[in-house]
């Protein structure tokens, strides 16, 4: 472990920030030009209340602009300027509220989990032996009549038990105290206050009423009682700490994917072993065979089998030869390769994946927000109706009144309720990235969960997104390859799937002269226009139509088409298949009672044509930008809740307007950008199978609150009317966290 000045000095060394930070895209007039988000995982926490204090803590350093942290991943988001403060400080902050923080990528921190959950399960065993005892000399009292046991009998049986339930209340019981003696001193109130007053307000009354059997409180002692809550208690904690492990280790994993260095080579051809961060696009590195490629690049030499399942949800390996890309966070299986790399940091495809889980494991959605604000004054409205128990039953008895305030103390605490809506989010977005679905916005999950209609977009979705030319026309004069060679001038700055097909078609020819096109624009929808020695268009037969002789009849038909400002030129038949999962998905989604349109920006024959192969009923075609959400805006505004899937430039506005969007991770960044689902692979029935996933979960979320109210509806009256002991107070408690914990794990298993 690094002394807290070595460490101080690392976290603020330039370029350690990119292990656990990435410069802040978003700049406002506000922000510093030199903005970082960082990335951190809080220890310590518990409850949503220390959330909120963690945030506090962090948002009255100077320099820091915003902090989100998530109760149930324990993770934050710490948005900072370099020219204000230091990463140390503002972690100097955290520490000083109570808690400890670790860099997200820190090597340690899965030592750190190791050494939190063997200590949990140590003091799970002390509470859990010294309870086991404790009954057994508690048991004679509950079973003896008036007489059976001496005086003195009593008070030896009284005494053993106090001497054991020490273990329990010093070191079993030691998170709750200290956790309580940090919120008490920061004026503030958490989940583990009124549990340690419970404790405390138990183990004084026993113990007075063991050295003071005469006096008050000396008619009974509770320590099997407090005992028992201590390791129902322990119980539920150390089960959920596993199960969050398991959850955080799944996005450490992936963050830990790529090796700490890479053989690099010299000017003078020798490879040297240097650490990661120090490649640099250009440089040339060797990968061998079980290592991961820590790069973007291009294999100049050797072949392997690439495992890029973590990334694509493809299961198989790929084969991987000179000329391939290769992936940084895919795995080398077979052969040592020579790569050139591409993209290092936060240019590559890993890098914006790992952006992706750790932005979606930092968001709360509304359910969430909901519970976590009405934390606070719901714990403080337990803290006022255990007082208000005590005071009632105080002239009774004034022993059992204090039990009865212990007993509200234990079972009101809203653990359930702040785990309800997180727990299942993040236990469905951790199966979704599974199988090739990031999710960038949790809240997307409830919104995917209530869409009634799904807009397809074909070219690129519906529709493979390779296409071939099967038919070229020319005018008088010019030849198939110089038009060829035109177009591809112009395709090369667009990413649309045409214009792909027609550079590869050209790249196919082989031909030598590359023409090169100048001041070239991209008109969304329409086409592309440009200078090659005079004014080119090529795009939709609208766009490309010439001023003194229009397009012939016989090339009306064909999907693109070449001009000049007076003459046409060429147009260009191309074809494309349809997906071979695109059956099967329309077909899935109308078993969900969703309606499935098709909006393309293609011809209407063609449009209506790949709509009949995958039986959608409404296929509309030509549609511009603004057609598409006129259509979309349309419904919407009858009552739909409308998903959009798409991947190209005219797809943004859509996009952006539906209820939820999915992108494939081929798609243009705009596409992307605008989309809260990422679906990496190349299978369509992931959209069916994602919409089927989020209602689940959003019945499970469900459940999950449902549960949690009705356990405080039933329990808290029976607590203040003294039905409900202390231990079964604790034990209901523990069961209620651990029920909503379980039954979101439910959400991990199948697609």
């Amino acid at each position: 472990m690094h002394s807290d000045s070595s460490m101080a000095v690392l976290l603020d060394d330039r370029q350690e920030w990119l292990r656990f930070s990435q410069p802040h895209k978003t700049k406002t007039s506000q922000d510093s030009a030199d903005c970082w988000d960082s990335h951190v995982v809080i220890q310590g926490m518990h409850c949503a209340a220390c959330a909120f204090t963690v945030e506090e803590a962090l948002l009255t350093v100077p320099g820091v602009r915003s902090a989100e942290v998530n109760a149930a991943t324990h993770r934050a988001k710490v948005v900072w300027s370099a020219d204000a403060v230091k990463p140390s400080i503002w972690m100097a902050a955290i520490a000083k509220a109570g808690y400890g923080a670790l860099p997200a990528a820190d090597s340690s921190l899965r030592q750190a989990r190791h050494e939190e959950s063997r200590r949990a399960l140590w003091r799970w065993l002390v509470a859990g032996f010294c309870m086991m005892q404790v009954m057994m000399y508690a048991y004679p009292a509950y079973v003896a009549k008036d007489g059976d046991i001496t005086p003195d009998m009593v008070f030896l049986l009284r005494w053993a038990s106090w001497v054991l339930t020490l273990p329990v209340v010093m070191f079993s019981c030691g998170p709750f105290f200290s956790n309580a003696m940090r919120d008490i001193r920061a004026q503030r109130v958490s989940m583990d206050l009124p549990v340690a007053l419970g404790m405390v307000i138990t183990f004084l009354l026993s113990s007075v009423a063991t050295f003071e059997p005469e006096g008050v409180f000396g008619a009974e002692v509770y320590y099997d009682s407090l005992t028992m809550f201590v390791f129902f208690l322990l119980t539920g904690r150390w089960l959920e700490l596993r199960v969050r492990d398991r959850t955080a280790g799944a996005l450490e994993a992936l963050m830990n994917r790529l090796p700490e260095s890479v053989e690099r080579q010299l000017p003078n051809g020798v490879f040297e072993r240097v650490a990661v961060r120090r490649v640099l696009v250009g440089d040339v590195i060797r990968v061998s065979p079980s290592e991961s490629f820590p790069v973007d690049g291009v294999i100049l030499q050797g072949q392997t089998l690439a495992d890029e399942a973590l990334l694509t949800g493809e299961s198989r390996p790929q084969a991987r030869g000179v000329g391939d890309a290769v992936v940084a966070g895919s795995h080398n299986l077979s052969g040592i390769v020579t790569v050139r790399v591409v993209q290092v940091g936060e240019g590559t495809q890993f890098s914006q994946i790992v952006s992706l889980m750790e932005n979606a494991s930092l968001q709360k959605p509304r359910l969430a927000q909901l519970a976590d604000r009405i934390a606070k004054p719901f714990l403080i409205g337990v803290l006022v109706l255990a007082a208000l128990s005590a005071v009632y039953w105080w002239p009774t008895n004034p022993g059992h009144a204090l039990m009865v305030a212990v007993a509200v103390l234990v079972v009101t605490c809203p653990c359930a309720l702040s785990l309800a809506t997180p727990a299942a989010m993040l236990a469905a977005a951790g199966n979704l990235a599974r199988h090739g679905v990031l999710v960038r916005h949790l809240q997307a999950l409830e919104s995917l969960a209530e869409i009634d209609t799904l807009i397809f977009d074909k070219t690129g979705t519906l529709t493979q997104d390779g296409q071939r030319v099967t038919r070229v026309l020319t005018a008088e004069g010019v030849t198939p390859e110089k038009a060829l060679g035109l177009a591809a001038a112009l395709a090369k700055h667009s990413l649309h799937p045409l214009s792909r097909a027609l550079v590869q078609a050209y790249e196919a020819s082989a031909q030598s002269a590359t023409p090169v096109a100048q001041d070239v624009n991209e008109r969304i929808g329409l086409g592309l226009e440009g200078h090659i020695d005079e004014k080119l268009r090529l795009g939709s037969a609208s766009f490309c139509t010439p001023k003194t002789k229009g397009i012939p009849d016989q090339a009306q038909d064909c999907q693109v088409h070449l001009c000049t400002e007076n003459e046409w030129l060429a147009s260009w038949q191309l074809s494309e298949d349809v997906r071979v999962d695109a059956v099967h998905t329309v077909q899935a989604l109308k078993d969900l009672d969703v309606n499935v349109w098709l909006l393309s920006g293609d011809r209407p024959e063609s449009a209506q044509w790949v709509a009949e192969q995958v039986g959608i009923s409404q296929a509309f075609g030509a549609c511009t930008p603004q057609d598409k959400l006129s259509r979309m805006q349309t419904a919407q505004s009858q009552g739909a809740r409308v998903a959009m899937v798409g991947d190209g430039l005219n797809d943004g506005p859509v996009l952006a307007g539906a209820h939820v969007s999915m992108a494939f991770g081929n798609a243009v960044p705009l596409a992307q950008s605008k989309s809260d689902l990422i679906l990496m692979g190349g299978s369509l029935l992931v959209v069916a199978q994602s919409v089927k996933l989020a209602r689940h979960t959003l019945r499970v979320v469900k459940q999950n609150l449902v549960w949690a109210a009705a356990y405080n509806a039933v329990c808290v009256p029976l607590a203040v009317v003294g039905l409900l002991p202390a231990w079964l107070a604790g034990l209901g408690m523990a069961l209620s966290s651990l029920w909503v914990v379980l039954n979101s794990l439910r959400l991990t298993k199948g697609f």
